[in-house]
């Protein structure tokens, strides 16, 4: 049997993961968006036509997260095809970055060009408020793993991709332009990525800050990374769902921080619609 962080490497194994989606949902995405904590019921606004569970395509991963579905869906939002996955994995669950990012090699094989990837973080820069939507323009990797280790296959991305801009300026600009016009409030800034699965400590907090972050979480940073390796243009939004302000910290839950990330998801909703309209 294939190792898991080889299959990711795997052209033939994405292709056939990529073939038993097109089995079900024969269409070539114009967009993929990867829905993260508290952020699955965005899958609502999709006008669906198949959801697919995770273990019906073969490689992936299964999510073992509360509050992530663990579905493909496919459909149309914003009068746009789109694949969104309800559910993603971290590294602290287990799997390798590889294994991680393996449905990130899938989506781009079904031919999305863009990917919109969204996700809970905790908000470190002081002037920001639990429920802010934040646009990433840039990224801090302190995961201390990279999903690109390891043999290069010239047929998914270089070996040595240039992340000089790995969040495109040009989707950036759409979302600023929806959420002017709809009076949303939209923070613009950088993203660290961090192991967890505990949150972090107040002297972390302020380690993170110093290094230039504004808000901190688990993910995003590998599923954008072979993103970028596989030719993607890429929008990051985040919600903020708590405050991580060393000098005022509050303990938080799970279950605070997927409340809040509900509570502002309408706002989320509305700007990947716009977004998305005006591709």
């Amino acid at each position: 049997m294939t190792a898991p962080a080889a299959l990711a490497h795997d052209v033939a194994a994405i292709a056939r993961a990529a073939d038993a989606v097109r089995e079900r949902w024969p269409h070539v995405p114009d967009a993929a968006i990867i829905l993260g904590t508290g952020l699955g019921a965005l899958g609502r606004e999709i006008g669906l036509d198949v959801a697919i569970p995770y273990d019906a395509i073969p490689g992936f991963p299964l999510s073992t997260v509360e509050s992530h579905a663990g579905r493909l869906l496919c459909g149309t939002l914003a009068g746009k095809r789109v694949v969104a996955m309800q559910g993603r994995f971290h590294r602290y669950e287990g799997y390798s970055l590889p294994q991680v990012t393996f449905p990130v090699r899938v989506l781009r094989a079904l031919g999305a060009t863009v990917l919109v990837v969204s996700n809970a973080c905790g908000g470190l820069h002081p002037l920001w408020q639990k429920g802010d939507l934040m646009l990433i323009a840039d990224h801090l990797n302190l995961l201390g793993d990279n999903p690109l280790i390891g043999p290069n296959d010239a047929r998914l991305g270089p070996r040595f991709p240039d992340m000089s801009a790995p969040y495109d300026a040009d989707l950036r600009a759409h979302a600023r332009a929806v959420a002017a016009g709809q009076g949303l409030t939209l923070r613009e800034g950088v993203y660290v990525a961090v192991p967890g699965p505990n949150l972090e400590t107040r002297a972390e907090y302020r380690m993170l800050r110093l290094l230039g972050a504004d808000v901190v979480g688990m993910s995003t940073v590998p599923e954008v990374i072979v993103a970028v390796h596989g030719g993607m243009r890429v929008l990051g939004l985040s919600i903020i769902t708590d405050l991580c302000l060393p000098d005022a910290l509050e303990p938080a839950s799970l279950e605070q921080i997927v409340a809040a990330a509900t509570a502002a998801e309408p706002h989320l909703t509305a700007l990947v619609r716009g977004v998305l309209d005006r591709l």
